[in-house]
């Protein structure tokens, strides 16, 4: 028999247009963000049983990751990170770690910079 030491659902390179940074200018703007997701859980159940009542909703997860970064504006993307890592372990219970990585493209810097990104990991208590 099988054992599985470690599943994770990731979702990767969702895009939105959104309006945080620290100068007003980004605010008033707005940039193209990016976000990865991976949640961490035992889908050993789901996979035996191919049901989607032992695992996460990724259309659920999506419209949480889209409300965290188009409902509020922020100042860093380290709080954006850290908001939706701690959404998403609030709102799935079945998950035990969550790792979100948000990225900025182009970010405002003296120079060329393909974007900027802020990775957060965070687990249950």
């Amino acid at each position: 028999m099988a054992h599985l030491s470690r599943s994770s659902v990731r979702l990767s390179n969702m895009v939105f247009y959104a309006h945080h940074g620290v100068m007003q200018e980004e605010h008033r703007i707005g940039a193209k963000y990016e976000v990865d997701a991976e949640l961490v859980f035992d889908f050993t159940r789901a996979a035996e049983n191919d049901d989607i009542s032992n695992t996460v909703d990724y259309g659920a997860v999506y419209g949480r990751i889209r409300r965290a970064l188009t409902e509020k504006k922020y100042f860093l993307i380290e709080a954006v990170a850290w908001e939706i890592a701690r959404d998403l372990l609030g709102d799935f219970p079945i998950v035990s770690e969550v790792g979100v990585r948000v990225r900025k493209r182009n970010p405002p810097v003296d120079g060329i910079c393909d974007y900027a990104e802020a990775d957060c990991t965070m687990q249950q208590r």
